[in-house]
């Protein structure tokens, strides 16, 4: 298969299978989007979303946020890892949400990506998510499936994030995103699929074999 035949597999049969994907981290607002986004680096949206409910009791606004203490919210985000920079961030940035954006999350990529804590994937899920600006957020899952797929070369998230824009309409990539990471979690999994088992997997490269293992 060539790799626009592959995308157009990739993207049919995961629309196929999540016609509908979810968001998977629990938010009811950009806000809570944000500060979900920034809890999930190096940790599980399911361990964020055991997580956020009792931070979102303490402050789910960024009013009630920027006056609550570092140590205040680190107590509660501990679970998620890098606890103490993400509590620092979250903090900082609702201030700066009050003072500079009248309280409000701004639908804008520089303003989101100057914010503490907020990269460009992070800005990217809210864009799409909380905005419906269309964006491709590239995880390291999706990168990882991506490169898999031949649908990248793989040498960076960001150009695996370019290689994915070309090849899918824009009108697809904020689902695509979501169906990419439900499809990996479930059948596609680091571990899970070597690149020989997945439907997916074996539908682009038939003839793959599967790696063989150093004794």
């Amino acid at each position: 298969m060539k790799k626009n035949e592959r995308a157009a597999f990739v993207d049919r049969r995961l629309q196929e299978l999540y016609p509908e994907p979810p968001i998977p981290l629990h938010h009811h607002d950009p806000f809570t989007l944000l500060v979900a986004v920034l809890l999930s680096a190096q940790c599980t949206d399911e361990r964020v979303n055991q997580v956020t409910p009792a931070l979102f009791r303490l402050a789910d606004n960024p009013q009630s946020m920027a006056r609550q203490t570092v140590a205040d919210v680190n107590a509660i985000v501990r679970p998620c890892g890098l606890a103490p920079r993400k509590a620092d961030a979250i903090v900082r940035l609702s201030g700066i949400l009050v003072e500079q954006h009248g309280g409000q999350v701004p639908a804008d990529w520089e303003a989101l990506e100057a914010l503490p804590g907020v990269g460009h994937k992070t800005a990217s899920v809210v864009m799409a998510q909380a905005f419906g600006v269309p964006a491709f957020p590239v995880d390291t899952h999706i990168h990882r499936l991506a490169a898999r797929w031949g649908l990248s070369n793989g040498r960076s998230v960001e150009q695996t994030e370019r290689d994915l824009k070309r090849l899918f309409p824009q009108s697809r990539w904020n689902a695509l995103h979501l169906q990419i990471i439900y499809y990996g979690r479930q059948y596609c999994s680091a571990r899970g699929c070597d690149g020989t088992k997945c439907e997916i997997c074996r539908t682009c490269y038939p003839n793959r074999k599967p790696k063989q293992r150093k004794t």
